[in-house]
């Protein structure tokens, strides 16, 4: 009787920890509408969907890493050094850069999997020296400057320009990419076993499941996810640069937490990882209307990582909190 009261009481505080991010966002759109009445109109919709694009592809790839436990602190560098391959490549490549870029963030994001999962290195540290070996690569091939595309464009402008219904097209595919991994992980074995995994990679080896795959595809998918919105940064800024996208992995960090995905894996998924984003983006919108300076947001992506942590981390399951 006591393990099923415990049991039931898990599923309650899964469904609160679902419900309540989407909750949050509602409140602060009616708080930023009643201060910038203005924020609710079709052109501050689309610039919002339109900036959020990217954060959301690339707090999309970090929910795979943080569901099997792991955390993936390159993912932005990675990004960064996406935009830089593609503006290099572009005026001689075409479409063809497009295709090469994503190859090869998928394969540096691999490689971080397959480092922490075959060398059994955690991936903090594996993560944390790859975002100093790319953000190298990055700064060496760019000569540490930026690259304006100048040739090649019209093989990405469409993800700049385009609309649909009225919508970004930038934030469609973003969207897009979300239901199909979520889609995905629902319909396929593998998806379920990325949660178990999370939960007791122990129990899932023992089990038959091969582990250290999953753990490569995570780290894979985080890596393709980088490179997307890297076509998207590159596209929307006519550049590439070896810092673009550094500055968003605190927010993508902190849109995959507070979207309700357990910091210790096992618990979440991209749905979640969907409205967190837009919380954070819509949060990014408020500071601006409250006159915050921008300077402080990084402080306060900070905070919001480790106040929605310590307000969802499900210590029951943790034996000692390090």
């Amino acid at each position: 009787m006591t393990s099923v009261s415990f049991l039931r009481r898990d599923d309650v505080r899964e469904r609160v920890v679902a419900a309540v991010p989407a909750a949050v966002l509602v409140a602060l759109v009616l708080a930023v509408a009643s201060r910038e009445p203005s924020f609710l109109g079709a052109a501050s919709v689309r610039a919002l969907l339109e900036g959020a694009a990217p954060l959301l592809l690339l707090a999309l790839g970090q929910t795979f890493v943080i569901l099997i436990g792991g955390i993936d602190l390159s993912v932005a560098v990675l990004a960064s050094l996406g935009t830089v391959l593609l503006a290099s490549w572009l005026p001689s490549a075409g479409v063809l850069a497009v295709l090469a870029t994503l190859a090869a963030t998928t394969l540096a994001g691999a490689l971080s999997g397959a480092v922490s999962a075959y060398a059994q290195v955690p991936s903090f540290v594996v993560t944390l020296g790859a975002m100093g070996l790319w953000s190298g690569v990055a700064l060496t091939v760019s000569g540490a400057s930026t690259i304006s595309i100048t040739e090649g464009y019209d093989t990405i402008f469409w993800i700049r320009d385009l609309r649909v219904a009225g919508l970004p097209i930038a934030a469609v595919l973003a969207v897009a990419a979300v239901l199909v991994a979520a889609g995905l992980m629902a319909a396929l074995a593998g998806g379920r076993l990325l949660h178990a995994v999370g939960r007791a990679e122990r129990a899932a080896l023992m089990s038959g499941a091969r582990t250290p795959r999953l753990r490569v595809l995570a780290f894979a998918v985080s890596g393709l996810c980088a490179g997307l919105a890297a076509v998207v940064l590159a596209a929307s800024q006519f550049s590439g640069a070896p810092t673009l996208a550094d500055s968003l992995l605190l927010p993508a960090i902190a849109a995959v937490v507070v979207g309700g995905t357990a910091i210790t894996g096992g618990v979440g998924g991209p749905l979640r990882t969907l409205v967190g984003a837009l919380l954070i983006a819509v949060l990014r919108v408020g500071m601006s209307v409250m006159g915050v300076d921008p300077s402080y947001e990084q402080i306060v992506y900070g905070a919001v990582i480790v106040s929605a942590v310590a307000l969802t981390l499900n210590r029951g399951t943790v034996g000692i909190v390090k």
